[in-house]
């Protein structure tokens, strides 16, 4: 049998019945122009060794394994570990992708990288990418998120990205998108929009993916160093699901390695609760592409909510609803509370402060450690979380 990331998706960017490319006829044309740049660059040497080059000695990588030996005393049974993304250069695993998606923008000659943001950190990473290159930047971002994610906000200024407020509806990720397609659409001659996780139309999926499976591939052979076998169970958070892709992208051809994909619970399974897609969501499209969405009675994306700005999204990439489908991976949920939880244990325990985001997936493998007892968990530690103490303080203290 071929590997598995050798059989999906298919030439038309579909993941079984999910993914594809429902493009606006204007929009047509680029993207075809993305697919092909992308076909010659992904098996060019030169662009690998580039890229290879940007990762080691601009973002740091490899990022190494951490063993979190107080949160498994206290948590009890399983060993965990931590794939440590939060110290690839920005913070968080969002670079991965975003430098390449700058070096595909610049040998496809286009000048300016547009995105949008919910957390901030994917922003905060295509700022770093234009600054590298020498490109504008335009960042769309939902205006409760900019008040929650203010560092982040202040970073992208600084880095010369112009950052756009996006006031309408819920004010968060889902309107950030809109609003960053919609600019896009009149600036495609000259602008590449960086699309922030494995979500949008065919191709973008498929090479963030591929930007972000450096992250399986150390952790598969640092894991291996560091205990001499495969962690048993493998954990990440899940928004749009770019930081999980790229964990699970090291292990899928292991058939003795679990794999668990964390969405955010909110504060309840009520619809607008909470941001849950694969678990409470149906099958239907947003943004171009097919998958599985939370909707509301009009068949519109739901209100969503959720403690974690970069998981605030209705829909979920389409890989993750394949994968879900097949039965390849595990996807639970982490509400509110715990991972505000995990977010102080990880903290205090270890010294390390994780991204909300992030928290989630800290949460499940604190939860189920005591379910495993012998084995290991290894969760990808996918940010830091600077971006969140002012609002973690101000709104909940410093859990004492």
């Amino acid at each position: 049998m071929k590997p598995y990331l050798k059989t999906v998706p298919d030439r038309n960017g579909m993941y079984g019945d999910y993914g594809g490319a429902m493009l606006p006829p204007p929009l047509v044309p680029h993207f075809a122009e993305i697919c092909a740049a992308y076909d010659v660059l992904s098996k060019s040497a030169e662009y690998i060794n580039d890229l290879r080059y940007i990762r080691k000695h601009f973002q740091g990588r490899p990022t190494p394994i951490s063993h979190l030996k107080n949160l498994s005393e206290i948590s009890g049974g399983a060993q965990i570990y931590a794939k440590r993304e939060d110290l690839n250069h920005t913070g968080a695993h969002k670079l991965n992708h975003c430098m390449a998606e700058g070096l595909l923008a610049k040998h496809m000659g286009k000048t300016k990288l547009i995105a949008e943001t919910g957390a901030g950190q994917h922003g905060v990473a295509l700022a770093t990418a234009a600054a590298y290159f020498g490109m504008e930047c335009e960042i769309h971002m939902g205006e409760v998120d900019m008040a929650k994610e203010a560092p982040n906000v202040t970073r992208m200024k600084l880095l010369g990205a112009t950052v756009v407020p996006v006031g309408e509806g819920a004010k968060t990720l889902k309107e950030a998108v809109d609003s960053a397609f919609g600019s896009y659409i009149a600036q495609a001659d000259h602008a590449l929009f960086g699309i922030g996780s494995v979500v949008g139309p065919h191709p973008f999926p498929m090479m963030v993916r591929d930007f972000q499976k450096i992250v399986g591939i150390e952790s598969r052979e640092q894991f291996i160093e560091m205990t001499g076998e495969l962690p048993d169970i493998v954990a990440a958070c899940v928004g749009g699901g770019s930081n999980a892709i790229g964990l699970f992208s090291g292990f899928f051809d292991d058939e003795a390695v679990e794999l668990y994909g964390v969405e955010p619970l909110g504060t309840s399974s009520k619809l607008g609760d909470h941001a849950a897609t694969l678990t409470y969501g149906v099958d239907g499209a947003i943004h171009g592409f097919a998958t599985k969405v939370l909707l509301d009675d009009a068949g519109e994306p739901a209100p969503v909510n959720t403690l974690a700005s970069g998981l605030d999204y209705p829909g979920v990439g389409p890989e993750h609803a394949y994968l879900q489908k097949i039965g390849k991976v595990n996807y639970t949920t982490a509400d509110d509370r715990e991972s505000l939880d995990a977010f102080y244990a990880l903290s205090r325990l270890e010294g390390i402060i994780p991204a909300l985001e992030t928290a989630h997936a800290v949460a499940f493998a604190m939860r189920e450690a005591k379910n495993h007892p012998g084995k290991s968990i290894l969760l990808n530690l996918s940010g830091r979380g600077d971006k969140d103490i002012d609002f973690v303080t101000e709104t909940y203290g410093f859990g004492e």
